[in-house]
């Protein structure tokens, strides 16, 4: 049996089509029953996948010149406001930018409506309308520009995603008495259900908890195309506390990705809009672990059971909220958990069924020799503190 390999090894593998590739559930399955030493020498690389709301994501576009030029200072893509406050003709659209205009929600637009859905219609080479304002100055002498445009009619359309693939995350509650409308969806009164987001042992980031093999340069599997994680994510918190198998009890590492979105797939981008919260855009992201050694091997091996999340009342509006305690991912997937002896009813935010697709989509592009894995230029940060905001008066 082998006791290690390189990623050289592996890739010569992709490359020559033997190379051995399994998703991490079927891996977890065959970990689970022939032991891990054994599941590693027969496999070389798991995929893993999420299909969840990334709404720290966005897209960079460069529209071109006009003729005469225009330096943009206001710009909106069907009425959903993009930040100009770079290039005369760079722009960048969030995904969950609302629709805006003249500072309120337009009448005539659909109001539940945002970034993520500009950015999945531009992914699905629709037509999108473009208004901009322009500084009038000697070398850019246009004031105004409308017009539309579609993904082959600009130049550079790429996501630039500040924080996606949270390692772990959170399952919201809600002990309050009135409905709440949160990020993580509805959340009814007197403990009505339970949302949680992470795919759990599925997710990427948990199947790589210490960072051995996942940092900066990593390619991945991004919206359908390929995809880079760029650096490290905002809110990367990887001094979370941590079980014995190394993995987070609560939100920890994250990424910046970006990749190419005219190579994305309109199945794998989707806009999509939280009532009473806003716009946000559903993603599915891919990352294969190439297994190095045993230890490697042994964190891919993580079962649901093995992986909890905290359970958070939102009813409590402070950024410290009352916690039910730990669950595992095992008994949120049974669709019922218990607290304060009740039982609640539980529901993924992200999709299982499209994760599993993410995660056997980049097992076929590895398994066909479509895709190579990538040796880190660096690593990211394992010691990040996590710093809150709060009010202070430098007087005082």
């Amino acid at each position: 049996m082998p006791t290690q390999r390189t990623l050289d090894t592996i890739n010569n593998k992709i490359r020559r089509q033997t190379v051995v590739v399994e998703t991490a559930e079927t891996f977890k399955a065959r970990a689970a029953e022939v032991g891990i030493a054994s599941a590693f020498a027969a496999v070389d690389v798991v995929t893993t996948g999420t299909f969840e709301p990334m709404e720290s994501s966005g897209a960079v576009l460069n529209l071109g010149h006009t003729d005469p030029p225009i330096k943009i200072r206001e710009c909106s893509l069907d009425g959903v406001p993009a930040y100009a406050g770079f290039g005369a003709v760079d722009l960048y659209l969030g995904a969950s930018q609302a629709v805006v205009t003249s500072g309120t929600v337009d009448s005539e637009l659909p109001r539940e409506r945002g970034g993520g859905h500009v950015i999945a219609d531009l992914i699905a080479g629709k037509s999108i309308q473009l208004k901009a304002m322009g500084q009038v100055t000697d070398c850019y002498p246009r004031a105004a520009l409308e017009t539309s445009i579609t993904r082959d009619t600009i130049n550079q359309f790429y996501l630039f995603n500040p924080r996606n693939l949270y390692q772990n995350f959170i399952v919201g509650v809600n002990g309050g008495d009135r409905p709440l409308a949160t990020y993580l969806g509805p959340l009814q009164p007197n403990l009505g259900n339970a949302v949680y987001v992470n795919a759990g042992a599925l997710s990427p980031l948990m199947n790589d908890p210490e960072l051995n093999v996942v940092g900066i340069g990593s390619r991945i599997f991004l919206g359908g195309g390929v995809g880079y994680i760029a650096w490290e994510g905002t809110q990367h918190f990887p001094l979370q506390k941590r079980l014995p198998n190394q993995t987070p009890i609560g939100p920890a590492a994250t990424v910046a990705l970006i990749g190419d979105a005219k190579q994305m797939q309109a199945k794998w981008v989707r806009g999509c809009y939280f009532r009473g919260y806003g716009p946000s855009l559903m993603l599915g992201v891919g990352i294969a672990i190439p297994l190095l050694n045993e230890t490697i091997a042994g964190h891919c091996a993580v079962q649901d059971k093995d992986l909890v999340a905290p359970v958070i009342d939102f009813s409590i509006p402070r950024r410290v909220r009352p916690t039910f305690g730990l669950v595992s991912y095992a008994q949120l997937k049974s669709g019922r958990v218990t607290l304060n002896g009740q039982q609640i009813r539980t529901a993924p935010l992200a999709s299982i069924y499209l994760s599993r697709q993410v995660a056997d989509e980049l097992r076929i592009w590895i398994s066909s020799g479509q895709f190579e894995l990538t040796q880190p230029v660096e690593v990211l940060s394992r010691d990040r503190a996590f710093l809150a905001q709060d009010t202070w008066n430098p007087r005082s």
